[in-house]
């Protein structure tokens, strides 16, 4: 377990506490929360590095973007931009995938900042199995023959990676608290509808972090680890919410015969849900 590639959102940190002042550019804590997430993702590479990997390549996974480069771990290189699309400048040459400040699919109860994508969607499923964020990249794995190795973010969320990718090492340094999808609510009500949650100390969450990832690489080395697959042909169906560009919901269907990867790169084509 030499190579790894490690995806990073915002959401999932411990500290993070909501969306308008935490996530978003014009928060008042955004910078604050790059620095939460930043040194979550140092503690993660503490643990890879004293567990064998050799190459780290860290890829910021926030829409504005929320790795500091000038706290990052220098052992590890930085991915910013995916001009080729899926899987993300991730392949076969990556010996594991893993996940920090990563948060629960949209709709997920007792989930923290829970959202796929964009706060657009009221669900996203694949074959019938529905998958957030974490899925999607977990699936590209899968069909390279990249383990799920490590995951670390809101509980919810680490109950979500254990079920596609049984094996994977987690570890949780949030618990959500509301009840209820939201399905029902617009895209600016579901902003707020999640935020409450319990968290564990940003400095306690590291050292979790930590020896999950110490541990992760252990597992891995014993080939405990994740993979994430589902059988082709695949069929992927995206539910929307109502938004200020559309009042009602809309949904989008895309297929293909024989590749995850290729279906994630297959644009949405939003309809009305009649």
């Amino acid at each position: 377990m030499k190579k790894i590639y490690l995806m990073t959102d915002l959401e999932g940190a411990a500290g993070v506490l909501d969306f308008e002042n935490f996530c978003f550019t014009s928060g008042r804590y955004y910078e604050l929360a790059k620095e939460f997430l930043t040194l979550e993702v140092n503690a993660a590479l503490r643990g890879f590095f004293e567990g064998g990997a050799r190459e780290v390549l860290v890829s910021d996974g926030h829409g504005p973007g929320a790795i500091n480069p000038k706290l990052l771990d220098p052992r590890a290189s930085l991915l910013r931009g995916w001009p080729n699309g899926w899987p993300l400048e991730l392949d076969a040459s990556f010996d594991g995938v893993a996940w920090v400040g990563q948060h629960a699919k949209a709709g997920t109860e007792r989930a923290h900042l829970c959202h796929t994508q964009s706060l657009h969607y009221i669900d996203l499923s694949v074959n019938g199995v529905s998958i957030g964020e974490f899925g999607q990249l977990a699936l590209c794995a899968g069909e390279l023959g990249v383990r799920c190795i490590f995951g670390s973010g809101d509980e919810a969320f680490t109950k979500e990676a254990q079920a596609l990718a049984p094996g994977i090492e987690t570890v949780s340094v949030k618990r959500g608290l509301r009840v209820g999808t939201g399905e029902d609510l617009d895209e600016k009500a579901y902003t707020r509808h999640n935020a409450g949650a319990i968290h564990v100390p940003p400095e306690r969450a590291r050292k979790l972090i930590y020896k999950g990832a110490l541990k992760a690489m252990t597992r891995a080395r014993r080939g405990k680890s994740g993979l994430a697959r589902l059988a082709a042909p695949y069929e992927c169906v995206s539910f929307f919410r109502p938004s200020a560009d559309s009042p009602v919901k809309q949904v989008s269907r895309q297929s293909h015969p024989k590749s995850f990867i290729a279906l994630m790169n297959m644009p949405d084509d939003p309809k009305p849900l009649e």
